[in-house]
């Protein structure tokens, strides 16, 4: 799959933000607010993950600089 294409999971969750927000309580608005912070920090810790394990990757496999060419 490429970056720019959305998983049907992704879509999904996604569907679901900017719903009509009339007739919701500020109790219910506050719980909402949580949940979206809750799932954008651990969206955050994801990517931080990934991007951890890549450049541990890039790290492993990286030529090493100097001493000129053949």
């Amino acid at each position: 799959m490429h970056e720019d294409e959305e998983s049907p999971r992704i879509k999904q969750a996604t569907d679901r933000l900017g719903r009509p927000l009339d007739g919701v309580s500020v109790a219910e608005l506050e719980v909402y607010i949580r949940a979206l912070e809750t799932e954008i920090a651990r969206v955050q810790a994801e990517i931080a993950r990934r991007s951890d394990h890549r450049a541990a990757a890039e790290a492993l496999f990286k030529r090493p600089s100097g001493g000129g060419g053949p």
